[in-house]
């Protein structure tokens, strides 16, 4: 009979290898530990990216689904309009470029939709909670609510639910039917939502509905405006009301010569529209320089492409008539707080325009809380608590409306972290956030493991065809490419049993406990010689000092 020889490291004889007992030579004890990948630590929806990725790479689509709406219930909205955090973290871009998180993200939310995959409320609880405004916190705090148990209305005053999703980001950004489905899924768990009711007194409805408590998630809905020198001839519009109005397919007032004032990605949505809409000539004015402005770059490039002129470093001074002038800036030192400073150089130059549109970013109307007297702001945005909870008893608010960053994703965690601060209190408890793993920083991992691969980039529509109408810019990932996309990931901080460090250990220490169970230490025959940590290429071993 023909003996099959085996890899050396798998067939020590325990009777030769272990008749020495050798972990009394140690000094450092070698541990399996879970660290918590940097892109789920960066996301504020706390979902867990890396969990999820692997099951799209199997191509378990509906598994893949399942645990990413466990804490985001939008991911075919989110896959389109998140700036994704998380791939600014990502350690894959140390190494080549990031995992495209976000595309793989679309890709199981359409998966979602096709399959039309349905959440399930969780048991009746008897409770009921107000929610204040269907944007996007407050939907989100809707399905994390409905799944403790809750009984939930949103009282909405527009005549659709959505928010800023629907009323603040144009439609070749976020195309109205996945935004329907996604929201329709929700209310389909027994959420709610009564449209064109504008709740003008909190404490009223509260005890007319018999509500045990409130979420206000009003959002930021007052624009910020500035008064000009001069005696304008042309409108001067705000960019929120510009945007409703093209939503609403209200009569067009972005024509002739526009000028968008505002470096963020509201500006950068006024002018793409406009260019759309058959506007002339289309202008955005930013006070800051190219490389501070607070569009992301990606967007900034777009809106050059479709056509529109990007001028930084200017100041609108005055407005006579049609022609607007400008003061040139400059970059000064930094301010004592780190940021840098942009002060005027008394220089001036002009151009002529039909309409100003004013990006200057949001905040909350305080007329929404002339009958909410115990309600406190702060700083133009709600006072709350560290759980979320307002300056009144059973009260909460999150969203644009509370201090947050101001993004869709944003309040996506803002909802699911008030739903479970609610929670907690309506059971008399005080909400504790679980504990976070040490982040699995590049330096914990060893990347030489890792093959080249490429970053799958995602069809575009060229810039001819964006200018000619709303269709949808960007577009879907092919099965295959989602797939290969999310084997990009590398499991930083956890295992992925690839046994580097059972064929690697001299001392034949390790012993596999079987799919899916990992590894443990034979901590008798451990010299603590550090291989497996050092040869470990997602940083999922730690070195400790030995108990002595």
């Amino acid at each position: 009979m023909t003996v099959q020889h085996k890899p050396f490291a798998i067939t020590l004889d325990v009777g030769s290898s272990h008749l020495n007992k050798t972990g009394s030579w140690r000094s450092m004890r070698p541990v399996y530990v879970d660290r918590l990948p940097p892109c789920n630590k960066t996301c504020p929806s706390g979902e867990d990216i890396q969990g999820w990725l692997s099951l799209a790479e199997e191509e378990d689509y509906e598994g893949a689904w399942r645990l990413l709406t466990r804490d985001n219930p939008f991911p075919a909205i989110m896959g389109r309009v998140c700036y994704h955090p998380c791939e600014g973290a990502c350690n894959r871009g140390s190494l080549d470029l990031p995992v495209g998180i976000n595309s793989v993200e679309r890709f199981i939310g359409e998966q979602g939709l096709i399959n039309n995959w349905q959440f399930e409320a969780g048991e009746d609880s008897g409770k009921k909670v107000m929610i204040i405004g269907a944007g996007p916190a407050g939907l989100s705090a809707a399905y994390h609510l409905r799944r403790f148990g809750h009984a939930v209305t949103i009282y909405e005053a527009a005549e659709k639910p959505g928010g800023m999703l629907r009323y603040g980001i144009p439609k070749y950004r976020l195309p109205r039917e996945k935004l329907n489905a996604e929201i329709y899924r929700v209310e389909n768990m027994g959420v709610e939502i009564v449209l064109n009711h504008k709740v003008d007194d909190i404490e009223v409805a509260r005890k007319a509905g018999g509500f045990d408590a409130v979420l206000i998630c009003v959002g930021a809905q007052k624009s910020n405006m500035l008064t000009f020198e001069g005696a304008a001839d042309i409108p001067v519009l705000d960019a929120l009301k510009v945007l409703r109005d093209t939503e609403l397919e209200r009569p067009n007032q972005l024509i002739g010569r526009v000028v968008v004032y505002g470096g963020g990605n509201s500006a950068m949505d006024v002018a793409r529209t406009a260019v759309r809409l058959g506007a002339q000539d289309v202008k955005v004015i930013s006070r800051e320089d190219p490389d501070n402005m607070t569009a992301h770059k990606f967007e900034v490039i777009e809106t050059i492409e479709e056509g529109s002129e990007v001028i930084n470093l200017r100041t609108i001074k005055s407005v006579n008539g049609h022609e607007i002038t400008l003061e040139i800036m400059k970059i000064s030192e930094q301010h004592h707080s780190g940021q840098l400073r942009v002060v005027g150089t008394g220089e001036y130059e002009t151009l002529e325009a039909d309409v100003v549109v004013l990006a200057i970013g949001q905040n909350v109307d305080p007329v929404l809380f002339e009958n909410s007297t115990a309600i406190e702001l702060q700083e133009r945005t709600i006072k709350v608590d560290s759980i979320m909870q307002t300056t009144q008893e059973g009260i909460f608010a999150a969203g644009d409306a509370a201090p947050s960053q101001r993004s869709v994703t944003s309040a996506l965690g803002h909802g699911k972290k008030s739903a479970r601060a609610i929670n907690a209190w309506l059971a008399g408890k005080v909400y504790q956030p679980a504990p976070q793993n040490e982040v699995a920083s590049f330096d914990k991992m060893e990347p030489w493991y890792y093959s080249d691969a490429p970053r799958t980039v995602q069809p575009h529509l060229d810039a001819v065809r964006r200018k000619s109408g709303f269709a949808e810019v960007v577009g879907d990932l092919e099965p295959e490419h989602a797939k290969y996309e999310a084997r990009r990931c590398m499991s930083c901080g956890n295992c992925f049993e690839c046994d580097n460090c059972y064929g690697i250990c001299p001392d034949n220490a390790i012993r596999k406990l079987g799919q899916g169970q990992g590894y443990e230490f034979k901590y008798d025959y451990c010299k603590g010689c550090g291989m497996c940590d050092t040869e470990c290429p997602c940083g999922a071993i730690n070195m400790i000092a030995e108990d002595i």
